[in-house]
């Protein structure tokens, strides 16, 4: 439940950003993309979508992406994403209790966007 909260609640920080943030809005300007971040048993999860300027975003985890985040449970997915650290993200892989699903530059390019909004 936290982790569909969390979820939910950068979805509504990306699309403000969309709206109000120059710099975010020139990084996502010409871009069509479907990020995934879920749950490996996929219990848990939400779309990302930026569609050429606009973000929008769908709950659920299984839906068709370019890639996806994939974390072993949705505890480990709240602490990490929550600490916003780099680190703690890198030793979730590390771990195995992280998985990147598709072309990780898609998740590198999605990571530094919320990176300019926060």
């Amino acid at each position: 439940m936290k982790l569909s909260f969390l979820l939910f609640v950068l979805y509504l920080k990306l699309a403000r950003a969309a709206k109000t943030n120059t710099a975010f809005q020139n990084y996502i300007g010409t871009v069509q993309l479907k990020i995934l971040i879920r749950t490996a048993d996929a219990r848990r999860g939400r779309l990302f979508i930026f569609d050429k300027g606009k973000v929008s975003s769908q709950s659920g985890a299984n839906h068709r992406c370019d890639a996806a985040l994939v974390w072993a449970d949705p505890d480990t997915a709240f602490k990490v994403m929550i600490s916003g650290s780099d680190d703690a993200s890198f030793q979730a892989a590390a771990d195995g209790k992280l998985k990147v699903e598709g072309m990780a530059y898609f998740v590198q390019w999605f990571n530094d966007g919320v990176k300019i909004i926060m």
